[in-house]
């Protein structure tokens, strides 16, 4: 059985001496770059590499990038041979902040035509209240040989987003907290407010009091509601640079709502170019 959106933590417990499955550590904090890995070595779960979403699951930013330009697809495809990935693999990724940063991931694989990874529901915090164990020892890899499947027709830059909302051809969804989308607080971007015509979703709404993903019909009701009457291909998903945008195109995904993309530069990118309008409340 293979598992392609979550992954629970006993499902994971149950296959950590599995030697078809591949675990990441994707922990990062925006505030501080060198916290996740600094925590990784600190303790993991046993058999887990380390992804950084700078170094490793995004490529260098440019004056008209956002701030986390998608990877160079044929490195990472190396890189996860590195770590021993192959076909056969189960991929999970996890991270400490409700999936916010291991959704990049998941999305990049599914993009790379690598449908077998899933995102560790509840994250390293559940894993611990559960008494999972956890070890600072390094894994023992064996390379493999990944092959990268891509498919471009996953995202969008801003010049599509843009002539698609112009053609009322998609609906735009922004994972950003209201504060953040409503222009009444920036605390990262030189700009505030929002895409013209976008719908606020913050991510945080996916989950429950415990930090698990909502169950797939409430997303679905949810989700549902939001979208009325535009189908789920047309939604395009967007936050400040295109990484927790992910946890909603995921969520949709537990849905059963397939066919979602991503504005992968999102704010960061769009307000590069002062000639795109921005909105305010």
């Amino acid at each position: 059985m293979s598992y392609t959106t979550l992954v629970s933590a006993d499902t994971l417990t149950a296959n950590l001496n599995n030697p078809d499955w591949r675990i990441f550590d994707c922990r990062f904090s925006l505030a501080d770059v060198t916290a996740g890995h600094k925590a990784y070595r600190q303790g993991h779960i046993p058999g887990a590499r380390y992804a950084d979403l700078n170094r490793d699951l995004s490529s260098q930013v440019q004056s008209y990038t956002g701030r986390h330009p998608l990877p160079d697809f044929t490195l990472l495809g190396k890189k996860l041979g590195d770590w021993g990935v192959s076909s056969r693999s189960q991929i999970v990724v996890y991270d400490d902040a409700g999936g916010a940063f291991a959704g990049r991931m998941w999305w990049l694989l599914r993009s790379m035509g690598y449908t077998q990874v899933a995102v560790l529901d509840g994250g390293f915090g559940h894993w611990r209240k559960q008494g999972s164990p956890v070890t600072t020892s390094l894994p023992k890899i064996v390379t493999s040989q990944f092959r990268v499947y891509l498919d471009n027709q996953q995202w969008l830059d801003a010049t599509q987003v843009a002539d698609g909302l112009a053609a009322r051809k998609i609906t735009l969804i922004d994972a950003r907290t209201p504060e953040r989308f409503h222009g009444r607080q920036e605390p990262i971007d030189p700009i505030a407010g929002h895409v013209p015509k976008a719908l606020n979703r913050p991510l945080q709404s996916n989950l429950d009091k415990s930090g698990l993903f909502l169950p797939a019909d409430q997303l679905r009701q949810q989700f549902g509601k939001l979208l009325a009457p535009h189908p789920a291909t047309q939604v395009v998903h967007m936050c400040g640079s295109g990484v927790t945008a992910c946890h909603n195109l995921l969520a949709m995904e537990i849905a059963g709502l397939s066919g979602s993309k991503l504005y992968a530069g999102s704010w960061s990118e769009w307000i590069t170019n002062r000639n795109r309008p921005v909105a305010t409340d």
